[in-house]
């Protein structure tokens, strides 16, 4: 059975996109090769060996990884309207967001706001954007005296809530979330809103916890439907409101991705569609290019394991949705392109220059699967 694994390396851009100054990145992003001056040299074996330095300008030496495999290499322009992971996974797999979701540098609108409380049956805090863990910081103790939920925004389009999993149980918090998504329509039409559980006291520090869930818009038909029964790891499902993907429990973190990738391996899918999200999410968005780095180093151990299950009719594609570097001021996600290294037996290894398109991806995994499918370009 032919099977495609796309992995994700979220926020791990490959330079600066010609269009970067449009989404107010003006200090010259480049997150790998920026983590690698920064952090490294690092010890990237299999990353290497895939093309992932060669496709980031690092190192042009493309080793084999596996005698009887190729790997081709390069970097992809994203076409979207954005620099997220809603509209970076979603181009993977064939849709091009052609306008721009709406972001509030300002906080949302007084009649947004003063709706959902009303709804909700309390005040909120908060409205303004910020960091996830500088807001909880700030606010934390605030929530806890009042149980007023905190409300807030990021440079994304997203209408964040975030509360103490002892004020405000999980399950409340996500029916809270739930009235949000609801109310998040045209024009106020945001692309996710997100649940943002947190735990601690004023006096050792607020933590976020890994019981985070996302409510994205509805996504547009796209190759996953074409498809259908696809493998989701991480994050992933939750980009696409769960639909065409198994049911599975959602992995929180890199190890447990790794673990998930595993039983997927085993399993009967033909395509297995995972997200690595630490990089982004604990370095990229706190401006920690030593821990992006780490991660990185650990992630190419989990690589190197991959290569030694993957079969004949197997086709590997490393790639990422958007950019986050760490070495900016920004702790935002930065507009690059992103990488492709697209691994097979009998592929001939080679650079595939700059590609119009993520949905490059989605033209490639169609290609190998024999699934009649007419956005994108295959790049083998």
């Amino acid at each position: 059975m032919k099977r495609a694994i796309v992995i994700v390396l979220d926020g791990c851009g490959a330079g600066e996109a010609p269009d970067a100054a449009l989404f107010n990145d003006l200090d010259h992003p480049s997150t790998l090769r920026h983590v690698w001056d920064a952090a490294g040299p690092l010890n990237l074996p299999y990353l290497k060996a895939a093309g992932l330095l060669a496709a980031a300008g690092i190192d042009p030496e493309v080793p084999t990884a596996r005698v009887g495999w190729g790997s081709r290499y390069g970097r992809l322009r994203e076409l979207s309207m954005g620099k997220d992971s809603v509209t970076g996974h979603w181009e993977m797999m064939g849709v091009v967001t052609e306008k721009a979701f709406p972001t509030y540098p300002n906080g949302f609108p007084a009649d947004l706001v003063a709706e959902f409380e009303r709804r909700i049956g309390v005040g909120i805090i908060g409205n303004y954007p910020a960091s996830g863990t500088v807001i909880i910081s700030d606010l934390g103790a605030e929530h806890v005296r009042s149980g007023k939920p905190i409300l807030y925004t990021s440079a994304d389009s997203v209408f964040q809530v975030a509360s103490h999993e002892r004020v405000v149980p999980i399950d409340r918090l996500y029916e809270i979330c739930e009235i949000g998504r609801e109310l998040c329509t045209e024009p106020n039409n945001v692309q996710r809103v997100i649940a943002r559980p947190f735990i601690g006291d004023e006096a050792t520090g607020f933590k976020r916890t890994e019981r985070r869930k996302d409510f994205p818009l509805v996504a547009p038909p796209n190759l996953v439907d074409q498809i259908g029964d696809v493998y989701g790891i991480g994050p992933v499902p939750e980009l696409f409101g769960g639909r065409g993907f198994r049911h599975l429990p959602r992995s929180q973190n890199n190890a447990e991705h790794e673990v998930a990738l595993w039983q997927a391996m085993e399993s009967d899918a033909r395509f297995i569609y995972a997200n690595f999200e630490d990089f982004d999410m604990l370095f990229g968005h706190r401006n920690d290019p030593k821990g992006f780095g780490c991660a990185l180093e650990r992630f190419d151990e989990t690589l190197g394991r991959l290569y030694q299950k993957l079969q004949p009719d197997d086709l590997l594609i490393l790639t990422a949705d958007h950019g986050n570097d760490p070495t900016t001021v920004s702790t935002d996600h930065s507009r690059e392109y992103v990488p492709i290294c697209v691994a097979g037996a009998g592929i001939e290894t080679g650079s595939l220059g700059d590609v119009d398109g993520i949905s490059a991806v989605s033209a490639t995994v169609a290609s190998h699967l024999g699934v009649d499918w007419h956005t994108g370009i295959s790049v083998v």
